[in-house]
């Protein structure tokens, strides 16, 4: 039976992914996290953690598919003795559901991007058409919400302007889970739709457009490494109004860090000690915001590279009338249920999408 064949397909699919060599990096890692010295570098530590928090987005899934295909192979030997309709279409329908988990657990081998493994932020706004668009707006945020629901994602609206008749204007949306980034970053673009207006009294067919772009969720806490060679401390006598307060010990620390150079300096302790430590969280947060500015900066470009959301620069075209198609332009895959897509099912168009464009960003 159907079910057969997929499980050996799966059992294939476990010495692709390499299951079992994930499971010894973690095991080795995890062993690393129970030793008392584990948590000596906060950050060796962090970076720990990615890891397992990664591996373990292989390994978790893979198992709980595992035993899925388990029972569905079980069943099919019950229906071979005991042959019973209601079952063998049970069978049917999760032997289609573990197809298409199956098909999303390979799209994760073509996520290799820097931050393909991040939360994404997801920003729709209604284009050209009015009423139309906006009501077209809020339906792409449905579609999003149903792809997020069926991938056992958190979804947070994060905001919302709604229209002035019907739809949004635009919304915010932030969606939380293992490559939410990398599956998501085929989307970015225009999508317009086709069909017969509901607020057209005259039931002509109007097209409209929304835009959508997306965004990688970066940690608040930005990672500041400063490294041992790449700064210069100088020592000297704090400077005073003379007296028995003078410093008669050079305590003052002055730090210029190396590759920005970004100097800082503290002589308000007595203790050189204490100011090289004031002296290192100066540093720390100059360096923090002079990150924060420079992925401001990166962001307001990426915002300058939006495409014009009107007709000719749309990614994907969803048709309801006269007939029924969502057609995506740069891969050229077709599919005639709209409903289906507008329920979620996107993941079509973005295996389609990273299978020929991989990890680059596409045309």
């Amino acid at each position: 039976m159907r079910s057969q064949a997929r499980a050996n397909g799966w059992r294939k699919c476990g010495g692709i992914f390499d299951i079992d060599g994930k499971r010894l990096q973690l095991s080795a890692l995890e062993g690393r996290m129970a030793e008392v010295s584990f948590w000596t570098s906060q950050e060796a530590a962090q970076a720990v953690l990615q890891q397992v928090k990664v591996l373990r987005g292989w390994i978790e899934p893979h198992d709980r598919l595992a035993a899925r295909v388990r029972s569905a192979e079980e069943l099919d030997e019950m229906l071979r003795d005991s042959p019973d309709a209601e079952m063998a279409a049970e069978l049917d329908s999760e032997t289609d559901a573990l197809e298409e988990e199956l098909e999303s657990f390979e799209l994760k081998t073509l996520l290799r991007g820097e931050d393909d493994h991040r939360d994404a932020q997801i920003e729709i706004s209604a284009g050209a058409g009015g009423t139309e668009a906006q009501d077209w707006a809020s339906m792409i945020v449905r579609m999003y919400t149903r792809w997020a629901e069926r991938k056992g994602f958190e979804l947070e609206l994060l905001d919302e302007s709604q229209g002035e008749e019907a739809g949004i204007k635009g919304a915010v949306l932030e969606i939380r889970g293992q490559y939410a980034y990398g599956f998501l970053r085929p989307e970015a673009g225009v999508h317009r739709l086709v069909r017969i207006s509901p607020f057209d009294s005259a039931a002509r067919r109007h097209t409209s457009f929304a835009s959508v772009f997306v965004y990688p969720v970066v940690n608040e806490e930005i990672n500041i490494e400063i490294r041992d060679e790449d700064l210069r401390i100088d020592v000297y006598r704090a400077s005073g109004a003379g007296g028995q307060h003078v410093n008669k010990t050079s305590s003052a620390v002055r730090i210029t860090h190396i590759p920005t150079n970004t100097v800082v300096a503290s002589q308000a302790q007595r203790s050189q000690f204490k100011n090289k430590a004031q002296a290192m969280q100066m540093l720390r947060n100059k360096l923090y915001q002079a990150e924060i500015q420079r992925r401001e900066e990166e962001k307001a470009k990426l915002d300058a590279n939006k495409a014009d959301v009107s007709f000719g620069s749309q990614i994907r075209s969803y048709v309801f009338q006269p007939y029924t198609m969502v057609n995506d332009h740069r891969t050229e895959l077709k599919i005639p249920d709209v409903q289906k897509v507008m329920d979620g099912g996107i993941d079509p168009f973005i295996r389609a999408y990273l299978k020929q464009f991989g990890g680059g960003a596409g045309p």
